[in-house]
């Protein structure tokens, strides 16, 4: 009996819609192309439940007509291509003649068109890719498409779906590629009725990434322009304080395609070398044009991966793009003061009422320089140098003028704060307790009284701190060995441990006020896809408008400092983590949790501070963080002597 069969149609249709359908994303992105390549200038997305129960996409395109309705869902059939040679040089967003079939083969889908000639246009049902109904209806210019039920015949994909929020974020996340890829073109995406992004399709990308990618994303971009003979690259990219935590606000695309390429990030973050922090990523909205046969854009099914010919024209086209802007940008303005003139140098311009108002000469008597030593003695001040100084004179001159305050010796010291000698371990009696002591001197010392007990020694510890240096490392000596401590990895490390040992039920913070983090959409549809491992370790996160999401509860030890940062670092693990156990993901989280909230490298630290980090250190309680890297060093007396030639 043979055991290879061929399969039935229906399954061939299912087995290819995995590769071009996704999730409701990938249908939103195939449809929008389409209407893009119909020659739209006004595109509608809606969405229901994530997409799960309908989507709609409505175009002014050209419409189809009666004949080509049946016909655009079977699959291979195109209108885009027609020979070999047509495959060198494709200009349109869709061209493999898969997407509605594939879509239709797992949907229930309903279509609406008319062609601008036409007096009326055409409706077609079709459910798991057969035509149900076909009819002559009243239609707007352009195609209509409802997409319900995505996957009811296919339950095994069906169960892969993330929550409706996450899959609502994937569709945005597509919706913000095509805006920016077309800003000629009027995209407007409703979620379960309520308005997300509309773009004006005034053909000027900043005004679509402001829609899209909010107001301090499109306010703080370098525009980036360079020309080749064969290749073009233009758009914008932001100043290096703007960077952010991971490469999802970088959007690449070739001829108006959106597209991932690891050869467009180096070149990006290649000239934005020594300008960065270490784990901080630039943002870029970069389109690249060139020849259309220099680019080979049928290399994986969903079209994001592209192959370049010349990669090295590619790649320095973009980097000198990016490396000019760097170099263009202009620097704050220097405030300079000059012979009774304000100047301010720059090269912002300024409203002409601005420029007016600046060449009127203001009083003679108005500033005045003086040395240094002047200001410090007081004598720039109104009055003469011996005469006394009221205070309200001061504040209505707004010199800041030496007070004539009584002598130093005449004021009282201030009491020290009483000293307590440390209570004996291990013993819980009365006598142990050392009364309140009062009538100290200024410099701290306690005078002997009969009621006042002796000060005891304190506890003489095996290690001795030496010092810090360079506001990173801990200098301890103990025995014949001087340790150096990494304080921020020993500190990392304390506090991962904390945070792992309260796992199953984590310590948390509810937050007086929701700290409101804009991110980036991939971002947010990570953090989304994976709010209930967040919630396990102590987060709560809700969503609080496009691309942005509210922190309402956070584990206890972590910095509020750099909120944003945090999400975003956490999101980037998310995705590097791949199919690993939910346990090695939350640990990573764990990471970057207590890598905000230790000691910072580079700051000066309490004695307390440090004293304990020592503890920990020299027990052996901790050794590695949680990165792996040691957090001490053991420099022994002989490792001295013999560098120093003593031995």
């Amino acid at each position: 009996m043979p055991k290879i069969r061929e399969m039935s149609p229906h399954l061939a249709d299912l087995i290819a819609a995995g590769e071009v359908v996704e999730r409701p994303a990938s249908v939103v992105k195939e449809l929008c192309e389409n209407s893009i390549d119909a020659g739209a200038k006004s595109v509608t997305v809606e969405i229901k439940n994530g997409g799960m129960t309908e989507i709609r996409v409505t175009d002014d395109g050209c419409g189809m007509s009666p004949e080509d309705v049946e016909t655009a869902f079977l699959r291979h059939a195109t209108s885009k291509i027609y020979t070999e040679r047509d495959l060198e040089a494709i200009a349109t967003l869709g061209f493999r003649g898969e997407a509605l079939a594939a879509i239709a083969s797992v949907s229930r889908v309903e279509l609406l068109t008319r062609e601008p000639a036409s007096s009326e246009g055409t409706r077609l049902l079709l459910e798991a890719g057969v035509k149900t109904d076909k009819a002559p209806v009243g239609a707007p210019v352009g195609t209509t498409i409802y997409v319900r039920d995505l996957f009811f015949n296919t339950p095994a994909r069906q169960k892969f779906m993330k929550n409706d929020r996450a899959e609502s974020s994937a569709v945005g996340v597509a919706v913000v590629r095509l805006a920016l890829s077309h800003p000629e073109v009027s995209i407007r995406y409703l979620r379960d009725g309520r308005e997300e992004y509309h773009t004006p399709g005034d053909g000027r990308l900043q005004s679509a990434a402001y829609c899209t990618l909010g107001r301090e994303f499109a306010m703080g971009l370098l525009e980036v322009s360079n020309k080749t003979d064969s290749m073009e690259a233009t758009g914008y990219t932001s100043t290096p304080g703007a960077a952010r935590g991971n490469r999802s606000w970088q959007f690449f695309f070739v001829n108006g395609r959106a597209v991932k390429s690891k050869l467009l990030q180096a070149a990006v973050e290649q000239a934005y070398k020594n300008s960065l922090f270490t784990g901080r990523f630039p943002v870029c909205v970069i389109n690249l044009k060139m020849n259309l046969s220099a680019v080979d854009v049928n290399v994986h099914p969903t079209k994001m991966e592209v192959r370049f010919s010349d990669e090295r024209a590619a790649f320095d086209t973009v980097y000198w793009a990016v490396r000019g802007a760097l170099e263009r940008e202009d620097g704050p303005g220097e405030l300079k003061i000059s012979q009774g003139t304000l100047k301010v140098t720059g090269t912002a311009p300024r409203p002409e009422s601005d420029q007016k108002s600046a060449a009127v000469k203001p009083r003679g008597d108005f500033f005045k320089s003086v040395s240094a030593e002047d200001y410090r003695s007081g004598k720039a001040g109104p009055k003469a140098p011996g005469e006394r100084v009221e205070f309200r004179d001061v504040v209505k001159s707004g010199y800041q003028t030496k007070l004539d305050l009584p002598a130093p010796s005449k004021v009282r010291a201030p009491e020290a704060y009483p000293r307590y000698p440390a209570p004996k371990l291990g013993s819980g009696t009365d006598e142990d307790e050392a009364p309140a002591v009062s009538g100290t001197r200024a410099t701290g010392e306690t005078p002997r009284t009969d009621d006042t007990p002796a000060r005891e020694p304190e506890e003489e510890r095996e290690w001795r701190l030496v010092g810090e240096a360079l506001n990173t490392y801990i200098i301890v000596e103990r025995g014949d060995s001087i340790f150096l401590i990494d304080k921020h990895a020993a500190h990392e490390r304390m506090l991962f441990d904390k945070l792992k040992a309260q796992k199953r039920e984590p310590s948390a913070q509810i937050l007086l006020t929701p700290v409101v983090c804009a991110l980036s959409g991939e971002d947010e549809r990570t953090i989304l896809e994976n709010s209930e491992l967040l919630e396990k370790l102590g987060f709560e996160i809700d969503e609080f408008g496009p691309n942005t999401l509210a922190l309402r509860q956070v584990p206890m030890d972590m910095d509020l400092s750099d909120p944003r940062g945090t999400l975003e670092e956490i999101a980037g693990k998310l995705r590097l983590g791949g199919k690993r156990d939910v346990e090695a993901m939350g640990d990573d989280i764990l990471h970057t949790v207590a890598c905000k909230a230790a000691i910072k490298a580079g700051r000066r630290s309490e004695p307390g501070e440090l004293s304990e980090l020592i503890e920990k250190v020299l027990s052996g309680a901790v050794r590695y963080c949680p990165h792996g890297r040691p957090v001490s060093m053991e420099l022994t007396k002989y490792q001295l002597d013999r560098s120093f030639k003593r031995a």
